[in-house]
C-alpha cells in the first residue's frame, strides 16, 4: 500500500522560503514563492549536488530564485529551468506535492520514480 509523507506544515513554511527533505534516500525540497508551491529533487543538474549551502537555504539573497551552492546557478522557482550558469536551459527533476489539512506532502509512488 503506497502512502504520503509529511514534509512539513505549510504554516511553518514562510513565503519565500523552501525546505528541504530526505525520504527513502531520495532528498528533495519544496519551495514556497507567491503562495505557489513545487517540490524538486535536491540534485543540481549540472553536477548532481545538493543545491543547498545550509538545511534550507535554496532561494538567492533577495528570495526569488533557486541557487545551487556549488557554482551559484540560477533556477526559476516555478518550472526549475536554469536562466544562469553552467547549465542553462536545464531544469531540476520536479517532485509532486500536495497540501492537505495544512500539511505538504509527496507520495511514495513519485519518489520511485527517480533516478
Amino acid at each position: 500500500m503506497s502512502e504520503y509523507h509529511e514534509i512539513c506544515l505549510l504554516a511553518d513554511l514562510p513565503d519565500p522560503g523552501a525546505v528541504g527533505f530526505e525520504v527513502d534516500g531520495v532528498g528533495g525540497f519544496v519551495v514556497r514563492r507567491g503562495g505557489a508551491l513545487h517540490g524538486y529533487v535536491d540534485r543540481c543538474p549540472h553536477t548532481g549536488v545538493p543545491l543547498a549551502w545550509a538545511p534550507n537555504s535554496y532561494l538567492d539573497a533577495a528570495g526569488e530564485l533557486l541557487q545551487c551552492s556549488l557554482h551559484g546557478a540560477l533556477f526559476l522557482p516555478d518550472t526549475g529551468e536554469c536562466i544562469h550558469g553552467p547549465c542553462l536551459g536545464r531544469f531540476l527533476t520536479p517532485l509532486p506535492v500536495l497540501v492537505e489539512d495544512g500539511r505538504v506532502l509527496v507520495h511514495e509512488d513519485d519518489l520511485d520514480d527517480v533516478d
